[in-house]
């Protein structure tokens, strides 16, 4: 029996990506900032997490890093473009946040990040007519 399975989206891990990524555009949410960039090739997309000093101490932030990769884990496939760089920089709140709506505001971030630069993810919209 075969499953229909998504290539992962693999992880920035160099400083030099997250810097460009940076530069790129920015979403903000409650619980985090989406920055991202294109990155001009075919390649599978890159998510890299990051959270500073100032929203606690190493066991708050882990929590916080960890409920943001699994938001990455669980995203809609489509919605994370090829050829892209993701960095979610953690905020406090994503430790007070349900886990629903951070889900929510991960999907609605993409969408609106795709959207300014003009890229859509293949989804059926009905036409108004």
């Amino acid at each position: 029996m075969t499953t229909s399975r998504r290539a992962a989206a693999e992880r920035l891990r160099k400083r030099v990506d997250f810097l460009a990524a940076a530069a790129g555009s920015k979403v903000t949410a409650a619980a985090f900032v989406l920055q991202g960039r294109t990155r001009g090739d075919t390649g599978p997309p890159r998510v890299g997490f990051t959270v500073s000093k100032k929203v606690g101490n190493a066991v708050e932030r882990n929590r916080v890093r960890r409920r943001l990769r699994e938001v990455v884990r669980l995203s809609d496939a489509e919605c994370l473009l090829a050829g892209n760089d993701y960095v979610l920089i953690g905020r406090r709140g994503a430790l007070q946040i349900p886990f629903a709506r951070l889900t929510e505001d991960f999907a609605g971030a993409l969408v609106r990040m795709n959207a300014r630069r003009g890229e859509r993810p293949a989804r059926r919209h009905q036409s108004p007519t």
